[in-house]
């Protein structure tokens, strides 16, 4: 997506600023001027930019990347023909690089398409023998006790309050498959007005800012921004913070897969340092730049500390990532094990108890305030129209959700059984794959990062 003002965007992202120069200097001086303030300490956090750049850069991508080339993580369905529910725009965008192409039926593994219904061998055997009931004609006392529990508990689950994101119904005829490393995040040439409207939305209306208080580069250096941001409680803030790194994420995509050459024989696709430039130098966004790789640095924080909460869940010895091919879901499940105790070991996690803390009524409503928000958020994600942007829109807002969800249900996950179904938390297996896929864009975003530093370092 594209968007205008502060929040331009091509795809997900923002779009070039007009009349902008990009400064010449000394050797150094590029590189200085987009990341010389991020380093040190976060905001709201004990951890420093430095620590975060070595674990993901040399432990945690590497192996993330391997996850999620593996077919249980590269297929996500989704429903990309969904209404805009916010305004009456069917328009869609006619650049090519736009489109999706979703996958053949016979081309997801036998093991996913069978099993999209929940996350487990355990939970499609239990979904199977419903259906074989319902098939039979059988009465619901065919089935055993616990596997009507079972159900009844992942019905509730389905249409439960603890969702942060509109999740698509997968079962709807509109519903597809995607081969997520054939649809790839990267520029698609879509920009103007109906791209601006997706952000113009998003901040303006569900991050929780006054009217009167106008976001940065609308109005003079954004102090009046920056003072009432300083001034809300630590939820809000952390959510604004979540939404910027994000938005920051998706620029860093787009400048390090840009269409740098478009012929009849072949197309090349690479870094474009001007583009990068004008969404993160310094001078170029009145200091604006600096502060939304900070963001994206705090959002990593927060998915990083959710997969090291959710361990437990995925240790059971009842979960698989079913695909059908056992050896091969095995090995899986073992990197993804790895992963995710490397999540735990990490030496600077962020706090999440310091959200929703006080007064319990309060702190209930906030909680509630800050689900419906992200929510919303996630159907705006229906009103863009760049399909592969929508895509990856749709796909990050409910890895953040899942993320987000994770967080604020520790106590449930702490209270699961070892072996068995767990009836008050449970992911489906949509939620997974946009978990950890989520968590590998911003992982990539971090790692891009280090290429763009190392190109600017060596520019006059």
């Amino acid at each position: 997506m594209a968007a205008g003002g502060g929040l331009r965007m091509l795809g997900l992202a923002a779009l070039l600023l007009p009349g902008a120069v990009l400064c010449r200097g000394p050797p150094g001086a590029a590189e200085r001027r987009c990341f010389c303030q991020v380093t040190g300490h976060l905001d709201d956090c004990t951890c420093d930019v430095e620590t975060i750049d070595a674990f993901n850069n040399y432990r945690v991508f590497p192996r993330l990347n391997e996850l999620l080339e593996s077919d249980y993580f590269r297929y996500y369905k989704v429903n990309l023909k969904k209404p805009c529910p916010f305004w009456n725009d069917n328009s869609h965008c006619g650049v090519r690089d736009c489109a999706v192409k979703p996958c053949p039926s016979d081309e997801v593994p036998g093991g996913i398409r069978s099993g999209s219904y929940k996350y487990s061998e355990e939970a499609n055997n239990l979904a199977e023998e419903c259906e074989e009931a319902k098939r039979l004609g059988a009465v619901d006392g065919s089935l055993s006790e616990e596997t009507q529990r079972a159900m009844l508990q992942w019905t509730r689950h389905d249409d439960s309050s603890d969702s942060f994101c509109e999740a698509d119904d997968i079962l709807c005829p509109d519903a597809e498959y995607v081969d997520l490393l054939l649809n790839p995040e990267r520029y698609t040439g879509y920009k103007g007005p109906d791209a601006w409207k997706i952000w113009n939305s998003i901040y303006e209306e569900n991050c929780f800012k006054p009217q009167n208080v106008k976001r940065p580069l609308e109005s003079d250096k954004g102090h009046a921004f920056y003072k009432w941001l300083k001034g809300v409680c630590v939820e809000k803030r952390a959510f604004y913070r979540l939404i910027s790194g994000l938005h920051a994420s998706i620029n860093i995509h787009l400048s390090a897969r840009y269409l740098l050459q478009d012929t009849w024989s072949e197309k090349k696709w690479g870094p474009n340092v001007t583009e990068f430039q004008r969404r993160f130098d310094e001078v170029i966004t009145r200091g604006e730049g600096p502060r939304r790789l900070k963001n994206l640095y705090f959002l990593y924080l927060i998915e990083l500390r959710a997969l090291s909460k959710v361990l437990p869940f995925f240790e059971r010895p009842g979960f698989r990532l079913y695909t059908g091919n056992k050896s091969r879901d095995a090995e899986m499940k073992n990197l993804l094990l790895e992963i995710l105790h490397l999540a735990k070991s990490f030496p600077l996690h962020f706090d999440e108890n310091s959200f929703f803390a006080g007064n319990k009524k309060e702190a209930a409503k906030l909680k509630e305030e800050f689900r419906l928000h992200f929510k919303n958020i996630s159907r705006i994600m229906d009103c863009v129209g760049c399909f592969k942007c929508r895509l990856w829109g749709k796909l990050q807002t409910q890895g953040l959700g899942t993320a987000l969800k994770i967080l604020f249900s520790e106590n449930l996950i702490e209270k699961m059984p070892e072996s068995g179904p767990s009836y008050r938390f449970q992911l489906t297996r949509q939620e997974i794959v946009a978990l950890f896929n989520a968590f590998g864009r911003i992982s990539t975003s971090v790692r891009e990062l280090e290429n763009f530093r190392n190109i600017l370092q060596n520019m006059r």
